[in-house]
């Protein structure tokens, strides 16, 4: 990725510029042709009112952390510690880290994701898609000060596209 300010080729995905800073953020988005990709433009994620996420520590047992995720029918939750985030622990890391190991005595931080890309409340919808297609992932946490202030998952995004169109 470019950077606007200083021309330095950064690595796809960046959020700050390597060489000078800047914020790259929306570098990459692409301009409004139509109504629809102005809304996405426009719109927060903050607007999503986007849940508080269920959090475990880095230090609990995996089942413990499991076990939340079947009570609550979610496909993740936030690894936080003294109210920080330092990770998220998703079904995916559950079934491609856990498979064919015994579970009893791991740790969430055996198998969470450490330092997961994070986003604000006032990115836009447009940033939230662009970085789940880029990573590959379903679920961003939303943080402000270093506290997680909520989580969105791909399919909050989906239904919310659906209500637009609809």
């Amino acid at each position: 990725m470019i950077c606007p300010v200083c021309a330095v080729d950064n690595l796809p995905g960046s959020d700050e510029c390597d060489n000078c800073g800047a914020d790259l953020r929306g570098a990459e988005l692409p301009v409004a042709h139509g109504a629809f990709e102005a809304v996405l433009l426009r719109e927060r994620l903050a607007d999503l009112e986007p849940r508080r996420p269920i959090a475990v520590g880095p230090d609990d047992p995996v089942t413990t952390a499991i076990a939340l995720m079947q009570e609550h029918r979610i496909g993740c939750l936030t690894v936080e510690r003294g109210g920080r985030l330092v990770g998220i622990l998703t079904e995916r890391d559950l079934v491609q880290k856990l498979a064919g190991r015994p579970i009893p005595g791991i740790l969430v931080r055996d198998v969470m994701t450490p330092d997961p890309v994070v986003l604000r409340d006032d990115d836009t919808i447009a940033v939230a898609i662009h970085k789940m297609a880029v990573g590959g992932f379903r679920h961003i946490p939303l943080v402000r000060g270093g506290l997680v202030t909520g989580i969105v998952s791909a399919r909050d995004l989906s239904h919310h596209l659906v209500t637009l169109l609809g």
